[in-house]
């Protein structure tokens, strides 16, 4: 498994992100602390200096299986232990949520779990099942954040589109009321339903919206273009990437029966965002990949802008 991710589960079939380690079966709260094995806490102590003197105002976040140094933080930061992640989004989700993946990156200065909701929806004709991510980080550099993501069941692309007016995620830095910020995130993703039924009505109207050959073009040039006084392999680099995203727009399977729309395009964008393996692969592109199921991919978000804004 990559350097960056410690500990993961999924759930029989690999995941888009292709990362983790097969279970058989979805899994409730306890099980899936386990499988991930993110079944420890995170205590704090206090900094000293080489000399022994205390440093006031912050203190080492420590995992308490194996004393590892997770992060140094301040006295305001309050801890959100993974257990009680888990207990957050059983409350949020309701009896019978089940999880499909989960893991810590980093040694354990970040986790997170995937959990799929029971409803599923029809945009634009696809099957969509709706995930909720929720992430947390143990080393002061982020915050806790939860998100509605949905997957289209065909092909597993993710499709967070940033639509205006309809929130899709919330997040909270570690500091002040930690129970009141998850109880603001309860009442945001309540609200998801919101979120989908917009989206599923935003996809209806991109299927109308044609896309010519010579539309494609263009809109792929201006999704893809050239830097300035870009050298030959920058050229050569470019060209290939536009290519395998026009080849996402007409040759994929699961698009071959739509037509040749916006909805199309916004797909074969994410298809080419989701699944394509870059020129230049690094070491843990796949975890940069999975960390988009949050913050969401910002080049289907401009595949979208340059449709909205034609």
């Amino acid at each position: 498994m990559p350097d960056l991710v410690e500990t993961m589960f999924y759930v029989r079939e690999t995941p888009w992100h292709n990362l983790g380690v097969r279970v058989e079966e979805a899994l409730n709260s306890e099980e899936a602390l386990q499988a991930a094995s993110l079944d420890w806490e995170v205590i704090q102590n206090p900094i000293r200096s080489e000399a022994g003197f205390p440093i006031h105002g912050y203190k080492a976040n420590i995992r308490n299986t194996d004393n590892r140094i997770l992060g140094v933080v301040t006295d305001r930061y309050k801890v959100v232990q993974n257990k009680e992640a888990f207990q957050f989004t059983d409350e949020l989700l309701g009896e019978g949520v089940v999880y499909e993946t989960a893991g810590s990156l980093q040694e354990g200065r970040k986790v997170w779990m995937l959990a799929r909701l029971p409803q599923k929806y029809q945009l634009a004709g696809d099957e969509v099942t709706p995930y909720l991510v929720f992430s947390n980080s143990h080393d002061g550099a982020g915050g806790i954040k939860v998100a509605l993501t949905p997957i289209r069941v065909v092909c597993q692309n993710t499709l967070n589109l940033a639509l205006s007016g309809a929130k899709r995620s919330w997040s909270a830095i570690h500091a002040g009321n930690i129970n009141s910020k998850l109880d603001e995130a309860k009442t945001t993703l309540l609200l998801s339903e919101f979120y989908l039924v917009k989206l599923a009505t935003e996809a209806e109207n991109l299927s109308n919206v044609k896309v010519s050959d010579k539309q494609l073009l263009e809109y792929i040039e201006q999704l893809l273009p050239f830097p300035n006084e870009p050298s030959q392999l920058q050229v050569n680099n470019i060209k290939i990437l536009r290519h395998n995203l026009r080849q996402c727009f007409y040759d994929a399977p699961d698009l071959r029966g739509m037509s040749n729309n916006a909805w199309r395009f916004i797909n074969a964008v994410s298809d080419f965002a989701t699944h394509s393996k870059p020129l230049r692969q690094t070491a843990n592109y796949k975890e940069s990949l999975f960390a988009r199921t949050i913050d969401g991919n910002p080049l289907i978000d401009k595949a979208y802008e340059l449709i909205k804004n034609t």
